[in-house]
């Protein structure tokens, strides 16, 4: 580990204190061996997420900050914490990689984000299903309304 304030790497550094965050990551807090001054690392583990296979047929990498913009337009002056937005991507991101395929259809992601959001927010949940679902008139917004509503 390099020291960010002196650069040195020969002598290294020694950890005075770790925790565990709650998104799966660790926060080492560490002091320079050499020039003694301290500085926090964090350490998040790398997991393969699969590939997104598009309407079109087209492939892309999954994309933590295309979804978490996507949640965010879907939230926006909504009463949605920060926090509510990151748990629901981090919860969607981590279905995806346990499902343990190389290729997941966009529409699995988007079925994950729409229920995700139902119980968060419903007015984000409607935002987001006028694009998704397509509801391009009254009557199939109406629909979907009274949908929720029974609920």
């Amino acid at each position: 580990m390099r020291c960010p304030h002196c650069h040195d790497i020969s002598i290294g550094s020694k950890v005075i204190d770790t925790t565990h965050d709650t998104r799966g990551g660790i926060r080492r807090r560490r002091e320079c061996k050499m020039c003694k001054q301290r500085f926090s690392t964090y350490e998040t583990p790398i997991l393969a997420s699969p590939l997104v296979i598009k309407e079109d047929g087209t492939r892309e990498d999954f994309s933590r900050d295309k979804l978490l913009h996507g949640l965010r337009l879907a939230c926006v002056k909504r009463p949605v914490s920060a926090a509510d937005i990151d748990r629901l991507a981090g919860e969607i991101e981590s279905k995806l990689q346990s499902i343990g395929k190389r290729e997941v259809p966009s529409r699995v992601v988007g079925d994950m984000v729409i229920e995700g959001l139902k119980e968060i927010d419903q007015i984000a949940y409607i935002r987001f299903a006028l694009v998704y679902l397509g509801l391009d008139d009254l009557d199939a917004i109406r629909n979907e309304l009274d949908r929720l509503m029974e609920n």
